[in-house]
C-alpha cells in the first residue's frame, strides 16, 4: 500500500506529492504506518541519518548536512550507569536537525520555494540552516523572549525573523494567520518532521548492536522526539527486528507540563491549568498540537511521564557540566527524571536505559553565564 498523509481523528488520507501542513478539517496529519527496514537494508555508505534512507515513506533526494550519527556515551548516574546520547553534535546543535532535514529534503524535492516556521529557538535554527542548504527561502516566528544566541544562528543563517511578544503559543497563533501567504513548514505540524525525529531509533537500535533500550527518557514539549521513537520503534517491531517496544518517558518541567497533567489525570484533553516561566524554555508549549497521539505513545511503550523542578533542573545542569556534558537546561530535565525514575524503581539499575540529551549549553549562554559565576 502506498504511503499518504492520515487524518487520526477522522482517517482520511492525503498524497504526499501535494505538500500540507493539516488535514482539511484542520488537524494534524501523520504518516500512514510503515513496515520498517532491516539491519541489511541500512546504507552503510552514508555517516547521517541517510543511512536509514529505506524507512523513508518515499524516495526523497537528501539535503544534510552530516545530521545523526551523535555520540551514546555509558556515564555513571544517581549509583548507576546510563547511556546518554549526546544531541548536541548535530550540525546546529540540537537533535531537530533530524527532523529539519528529511523535511526540507521533501518540500525543496515538491517544489516549494519559501517556507514558514515558529519557534522557541532550536527548530527555527535547525529549519533556517537546512533552508539555506536547500535554497529555500525561510521565515521564522519566535518569542520575543528567545535566548539571544539562538536568535543570531537563526539570523547567521539568513532567515527573515519576526520576534513576537508574548508567550510561546503567540508566536504560532501568528505564524497560523500568516500561513495563508507563505506554507508553514511547522517541526510541530508537519509530519515529514517526524519522519526524522524517528530515525533517532534506528540510530538507537543500531547503536545498542541491533537492540532496542529498555527505556528511554526524554525531554517533551510538543513531542516530537517521542513521536519520532514511537514510529521508528513500532517499525523496527512490525519488521520483526526487536521483539518489544522500549518505555519512553516524557519529561516536562513542572512548570509546564500539560502532556504530564493529562498522563497522571488519565485525560487525552488539555486541562485547565495556570503554568509559570520555566528555564526550560525549549520545552515550554502549554498546548501540544498532538497531546493524543504523544499520550498514546507513552500507554503504548508502558512508559510515563516525569515533572522536573526548577531547582532540579539547576542541579542537572551542574550535575552533567562536572561530568564534561555542557547542556541548556531544557536537556538537562531528562536526566534530572532518570535519577527520579531510578530512585522510584521505574527503571532499574540494570536496564538499558537511554537519556536524550537534546542541545547544548552554548545556547543558553546568558543563562549558564550567570549560573557559573555564582560556582
Amino acid at each position: 500500500m502506498r504511503a499518504a498523509y492520515i487524518d487520526p481523528a477522522t482517517a482520511k488520507s492525503y498524497p504526499l506529492d501535494v505538500p500540507r501542513w493539516r488535514s482539511d478539517d484542520g488537524g494534524p496529519l501523520m504518516i500512514t504506518a510503515l513496515p520498517g527496514i532491516t539491519r541489511g537494508e541500512i546504507d552503510q555508505r552514508a555517516r547521517s541519518i541517510w543511512r536509514y534512507r529505506a524507512a523513508l515513506p518515499m524516495a526523497i533526494a537528501p539535503i544534510s548536512l552530516g545530521e545523526g550519527m551523535t555520540p551514546l556515551i555509558d556515564l555513571p548516574w544517581a549509583g548507576t550507569r546510563l547511556r546518554f546520547k549526546l544531541e548536541w553534535f548535530a550540525p546546529t546543535c540540537s537533535f531537530k536537525d533530524r527532523g529539519a532535514s528529511v523535511m526540507l529534503s521533501y518540500l525543496k524535492q515538491a517544489g516549494v520555494t519559501s517556507i514558514l516556521e515558529d519557534s522557541s529557538g532550536n527548530g527555527g535554527a535547525a529549519i533556517a540552516a537546512f533552508g539555506a542548504a536547500a535554497g529555500v527561502k525561510v521565515k521564522i516566528l519566535c518569542p520575543a523572549t528567545t535566548q539571544a544566541p539562538k536568535v543570531a544562528q537563526m539570523r547567521a543563517f539568513g532567515a527573515e525573523l519576526q520576534l513576537v511578544p508574548g508567550p510561546r503559543e503567540e508566536s504560532e497563533n501568528e505564524a497560523i494567520r500568516q500561513s495563508e501567504q507563505i506554507f508553514y513548514a511547522s517541526h510541530n505540524w508537519q509530519p515529514f518532521f517526524l519522519q526524522g525525529t524517528k530515525l533517532l531509533a534506528y540510530e538507537l537500535w543500531e547503536d545498542l548492536g541491533f537492540h532496542a533500550p529498555d527505556n528511554i527518557i526524554i525531554p517533551c514539549g510538543a513531542g516530537s522526539n517521542v513521536l519520532g521513537c514511537d514510529i521508528g520503534f513500532s517499525e523496527l517491531l512490525a519488521a520483526g527486528q526487536i521483539a518489544r517496544l522500549p518505555r519512553l518517558f516524557c519529561v516536562q518541567p513542572a512548570n509546564v507540563a500539560p502532556i504530564h497533567a493529562c498522563f497522571e489525570a488519565g485525560s487525552e484533553t488539555l486541562l485547565p491549568r495556570e503554568w509559570k516561566p520555566t528555564i526550560a524554555e525549549g520545552t515550554a508549549i502549554k498546548r501540544p498540537v498532538r497531546l493524543k497521539q504523544v499520550l498514546q505513545a507513552i500507554k503504548r511503550s508502558q512508559g510515563g511521564t516525569v515533572a522536573i523542578a526548577e531547582d532540579e533542573i539547576v542541579t542537572a545542569v551542574r550535575q552533567l557540566a562536572a561530568s564534561g556534558f555542557y547542556v541548556e537546561p531544557t536537556c538537562a530535565s531528562a536526566a534530572a527524571a532518570a535519577a527520579k525514575l531510578l530512585a522510584s524503581g521505574q527503571i532499574r539499575p540494570g536496564e538499558t536505559s537511554v537519556v536524550v540529551l537534546t542541545g547544548t549549553g552554548l545556547k543558553a549562554s546568558g543563562f549558564m553565564t550567570e549560573l557559573f559565576a555564582k560556582s
